[in-house]
């Protein structure tokens, strides 16, 4: 691992973020300034910085970590300070009292630093400034206010297009996986194949984590966001197509499966066989299409060009099988009924 990837990300954060970040923070120096005009408002504009975050959400946990944690720290120095005076020692037992305290309480790391360097900021440079404790708390939540309403002033986050692009990027995943397990039923298999085709379906569960993950990041930058009614909408439509996908994803894994654990040369030969096969390929092109319809990326659908019709046709007959491949066949078909009704709506 080169020493840069501990200090470096792969990409920059927005440009709109560092500079939302640089106006609050300024903002907060000066007004912290005006009302506490006896001291230089640090840590105003340090709770301004840190709050400044991709979405509103995240904006307001910060915030509450922040605060807690000078909260926290003021009154558990000043409960030293009441007891065992000021001492060299009771700077520690202070700062091991805020670790413990975070830890019972099962505080986020954010707060379980700050209490900590609160508290010894207090014992240490307060003791010898009046007042110095509660104006530090009252600059705090100066600097986490202002922060927070300048990220929400000024376009606050909308976090949509990882989801939609992840969902994209599951729904072809998930189709392609259909398409090669409907060209492998009826054919002759290798073991490396069949290997093959259960790697590349076991890749499709880290794939729907991902699109998982991006929905819940989209709702967090929803929450206590002003435009969430322009987007909420777009975020819906996402995330019933992730949780189709997120039943597919197990439904077309369970086939593979299947598939892999039972095949036999012969398989290729039952008509029922073939027959799945050629649903699963009208399956991948359904939902390729529910897909498209769902994921607009923010834009009108293009009504000139024409709308292509669902394939999928209805349930198949099932022709009496070869006694070793019943088990392998009817496993198929319920799998099939059900990415069927996943597909068209019905489940």
């Amino acid at each position: 691992m080169r020493l840069t990837s501990l200090i470096r990300t792969s990409a920059r954060i927005p440009l709109l973020q560092a500079l939302k970040t640089s106006i609050a923070t300024v903002v907060a120096w000066y007004v912290a300034s005006a009302v506490l005009p006896s001291q230089m408002p640090v840590f105003a504009a340090v709770g301004a910085l840190l709050v400044v975050q991709p979405s509103l959400h995240q904006s307001a946990g910060k915030a509450i970590e922040r605060s807690i944690g000078v909260v926290g720290g003021v009154l558990i120095a000043t409960g030293v300070n009441l007891v065992f005076g000021l001492q060299s020692w009771a700077i520690l037992l202070a700062i091991v009292l805020s670790i413990m305290v975070a830890w019972a309480f099962r505080l986020s790391p954010g707060s379980s630093n700050q209490i900590p360097i609160s508290a010894m900021l207090v014992l240490s440079i307060g003791a010898a400034t009046p007042d110095y404790a509660w104006h530090r708390i009252l600059e705090t939540l100066i600097g986490v206010a202002i922060g927070f309403l300048i990220n929400a002033a000024i376009v606050p986050p909308v976090i949509l297009a990882p989801a939609q692009r992840e969902a994209a990027q599951l729904a072809e995943a998930v189709a392609a996986q259909l398409d090669e397990l409907a060209a492998a039923l009826p054919a002759k298999q290798t073991r490396a194949q069949l290997d093959s085709l259960m790697i590349s379906a076991r890749l499709l569960r880290p794939m729907r984590d991902k699109a998982l993950a991006a929905i819940r990041l989209g709702e967090e930058s929803l929450t206590l966001n002003p435009r969430r009614s322009n987007h909420r909408d777009r975020l819906m439509e996402t995330k019933a197509l992730i949780q189709t996908l997120s039943a597919l994803t197990n439904r077309v894994v369970g086939m593979s499966r299947a598939f892999h654990d039972h095949y036999d040369d012969d398989l290729g030969d039952e008509p029922t066989v073939r027959a799945i096969a050629q649903e699963l390929s009208r399956a991948a092109h359904d939902l390729r299409l529910l897909a498209d319809a769902r994921i607009i990326d923010g834009r009108d659908p293009d009504l000139s060009v024409p709308v292509e019709e669902p394939l999928l046709t209805a349930p198949i007959t099932v022709h009496k099988p070869n006694p070793l491949h019943w088990i392998l066949i009817g496993s198929l078909m319920e799998d099939l009924r059900r990415v069927r009704e996943e597909i068209t709506g019905d489940a």
